[in-house]
């Protein structure tokens, strides 16, 4: 457990101080500063805090929150990380105290790591223990009191990580100091913790201000947090979700407690959009579309989505906090290097799976069905120019509904412009994830796309399954010379709003629905029709594909697959999406059952929660282990 606590105080605070002549020789290096130091000047503390940020959500060295190079939605079943899949060990069956992955890999973007969050824990801990004894100058007891509100955001942000993924929590308000005796700390219920958070959260909300400099946390932020960790914890993984877990404090609530967290969800969403920490909105109308929507609505109304993930300055009204990347500073987003299509000279990880693409809706808000020239026919669809002609619908990628044009990269969507060394390969500037045949019966391609893994630039960087990422990506930004500066939107109203739509649906009764209607708003804003029903189970249905739509990308699938407990309905092996165009107007678009992208099963209801590693318990054998591992 030594090693649990990474001190971030033995790391550079850089401040630039003007030395005096006479004393020059006697000035502290300004590239590190010891603790007493730092808690001598409030705006030193500051700086520190700003350390704190950075290493939210359990990571040091591999990007802020989501915004990293593997995707925690790659740990689900909506993309794909092509260069590490063998990390996302619960999809594999691999998951052990040995064998943590994603959970605790250095570098590649691994995180949500049990060491780091409590690294992350144990330096806001110092803030807390000593920014009340800092000296002030006149005027600074704001700035004391806004740090101090930050730091319990913080801190409840990186426990409501370790509650999400581990379950039951040590609990530490207080630094841990040299010499003190870790054998005897242990972990907490899920209830505890819970209560530890909310207390902290309450905390920060009585302390931060409304309004504060884009990118720190104000109260609205800390109101959103409370929405997100009650709903997760009003879950079935929570309450009593399979018979080994039921009962066992460290993973579920004690039994009845689901209805009582329910209403707790409902109503911290409720007060956000009540406007009781500021006024949020969502960006664009809310207005039952008129339908049908032509290809200029469908185009305007993706713009909108997009906008979302593409704010680079002062932020819309639907942002509610994330984080920020400006060039002049220490935080790094590389999105379309990352993500970005091959034939750009990107790396092209993270691909949407077939299954995911799919469950984008027609434009008109009907199901998107694969089948429908072809009845009972899930892989193969074929088209003549002829055909799409007169249906261009007959084109699985045309008529969809605006979301998936703003978040899916697939053949013959729109894209940047080509690098130099592909002038003439490709002149339209169109994503090529197929192959190119002279005649309809030919076996071997002419030409590969260039964004295939056969293609002429960065191959290795292909797709693997047909599709590239757009919903993160910057259309201004060369992935192969410069870096994004685009936004990581951590927090945003539509959460809220699914948040109470779920709570509400979930409760039913007079709640259902209300939860519909919010819910309703963000299918309006996506230019889709309102849903109806007064069915609780077709209500439920229609919230968690919403959320699957709405947040694709953003993480938040990880958590939802878990507490809905559906991740052996959903976890299901990659294929790859073969395009082949003829020359003689022929098209074929198979799901290439012989072409297995990646083996994925869920294979045992233990991989819902994370374990702790082996070397923990071995420096702390007295902690409890989660259920069903050893």
């Amino acid at each position: 457990m030594k090693k649990l606590f990474y001190n971030i105080l033995t790391i550079a605070v850089v401040m630039f101080i003007t030395p005096s002549c006479e004393d020059v020789l006697d000035q502290q290096a300004v590239d590190t500063y010891n603790e007493q130091a730092v808690f001598s000047d409030i705006n030193l503390v500051n700086a520190y805090l700003g350390k704190c940020y950075d290493r939210m959500g359990g990571n040091t060295d591999a990007g802020i929150l989501g915004a990293r190079e593997d995707l925690l939605a790659s740990g689900t079943d909506q993309t794909l990380c092509i260069h590490r899949p063998s990390n996302y060990v619960m999809l594999k069956g691999t998951m052990s105290p040995d064998q943590l992955g994603f959970f605790n890999n250095i570098g590649y973007g691994g995180y949500l790591r049990w060491n780091d969050l409590y690294a992350n824990i144990q330096n806001v801990n110092k803030i807390l223990d000593q920014i009340d004894n800092v000296p002030l100058k006149e005027g600074q007891e704001a700035m004391k009191n806004r740090i101090k509100g930050e730091a319990y955001f913080i801190r409840a942000y990186d426990y409501s990580s370790l509650l999400m993924v581990y379950g039951g929590a040590i609990l530490q308000d207080k630094a841990f100091v040299l010499g003190e005796d870790f054998l005897t700390i242990k972990r907490s219920s899920i209830k505890e913790t819970l209560d530890f958070i909310l207390k902290d959260i309450d905390s920060a909300i009585a302390t931060l201000p409304a309004t504060i400099d884009q990118g720190r946390a104000n109260r609205a932020a800390a109101a959103a947090l409370k929405s997100r960790v009650l709903l997760f914890c009003a879950s079935k993984l929570t309450n009593g979700g399979w018979a080994e877990q039921a009962g066992n404090p460290l993973v579920s609530f004690p039994a009845g407690s689901q209805t009582a967290l329910l209403q707790q969800a409902r109503d911290a969403a409720k007060d956000i959009m009540d406007g009781k920490y500021g006024n949020f909105a969502l960006v664009g109308s809310t207005a039952d579309p008129v339908s049908p929507l032509s290809p200029a609505d469908v185009q305007k109304y993706a713009d909108t989505y997009f906008s979302i993930f593409n704010q680079k300055s002062g932020w819309n009204t639907e942002t509610i906090w994330g984080i920020q990347f400006p060039l002049t500073g220490g935080n790094v987003n590389n999105a379309n290097l990352w993500y970005g299509p091959n034939g750009y000279h990107n790396w092209g990880n993270n691909n949407p799976t077939e299954p995911m693409v799919r469950s984008y809706e027609m434009a008109d808000g009907s199901k998107f069905q694969w089948d429908k020239y072809d009845p009972g026919n899930m892989e193969v669809r074929t088209a003549t120019d002829a055909q799409l002609a007169a249906d261009p619908l007959r084109n699985p990628y045309n008529g969809r509904e605006p979301r998936f044009y703003a978040s899916i990269l697939y053949d013959g969507a729109p894209w940047q412009q080509r690098p130099s060394d592909a002038a003439g390969l490709e002149p339209e500037n169109k994503v090529q994830t197929s192959y190119f045949f002279a005649k309809t019966g030919d076996t071997t391609p002419y030409k590969s796309g260039l964004d295939t893994r056969q293609g002429l630039i960065e191959s290795w960087n292909g797709t693997k399954n047909g599709y590239y990422i757009r919903k993160l990506l910057d259309p201004a930004t060369a992935g192969q010379y410069f870096r994004n500066t685009n936004t990581w939107v951590e927090f945003r109203y539509a959460e809220i709003l699914m948040n109470y739509a779920e709570a509400c649906i979930e409760l039913g009764g007079a709640d259902l629905q209300k939860g519909i209607d919010a819910m309703n708003m963000v299918r309006n804003r996506a230019g889709l029709p309102d849903r109806v029903t007064t069915d609780q189970a077709q209500a439920r249905e229609y919230v968690r594909h919403e959320r699957n739509i709405e947040f694709f990308a953003e993480g938040h699938r990880f958590y939802d697959m878990r507490r809905w407990m559906i991740c052996e309905e959903v976890i299901t092996d990659v294929y790859g999406m073969r395009i082949e165009h003829y020359d003689d107007g022929y098209h074929v678009w198979k799901y290439n059952k012989a072409d297995k992208a990646d083996a994925r099963s869920f294979t045992d209801k233990k991989f819902y929660w994370v374990p702790i590693s082996r070397d923990e318990m071995k420096k702390a054998p007295q902690l409890q282990q989660n259920p069903g591992y050893n």
